[in-house]
């Protein structure tokens, strides 16, 4: 079956930087795209930086571009999420996400926290 597993959240301050990972198995990884997003306390889960399978084409949510980076390694099976420059507002469960045949699949989500 289809899992998704992420790490690397955690607390940091303001202006540090943090690298989430995520596993994947129970697919062909190589071939879908996959996204990471995030949810903050009271608000919607909203969409954070998705790449493509074949080209590994990026995008970013205008609140992250030039902070974040994501990335994949189909070797591994994982996709990556470096976050620099995090502010307050940054502070959400994060979830790695993929659709396959038009179903979405989601992580447990990892916490990361900006804060001083």
């Amino acid at each position: 079956q289809v899992q998704l597993v992420e790490s690397g959240g955690g607390l940091v301050q303001p202006g540090g930087s943090l690298r989430l990972a995520c596993t994947a198995s129970g697919f062909r990884f190589r071939i879908y795209a996959m996204s990471w997003y995030r949810q903050a306390p009271g608000k919607e889960r909203e969409l954070v930086a998705t790449i493509t399978s074949v080209s590994s084409s990026t995008n970013y949510a205008d609140s992250v571009k030039g902070r974040f980076v994501i990335s994949r390694d189909n070797a591994k099976s994982t996709v990556s999420l470096q976050m620099n420059s995090l502010k307050p507002e940054d502070t959400a469960v994060y979830y790695c996400n993929t659709k396959i045949r038009g179903e979405g699949y989601w992580g447990q989500g990892t916490q990361v926290t900006v804060s001083s």
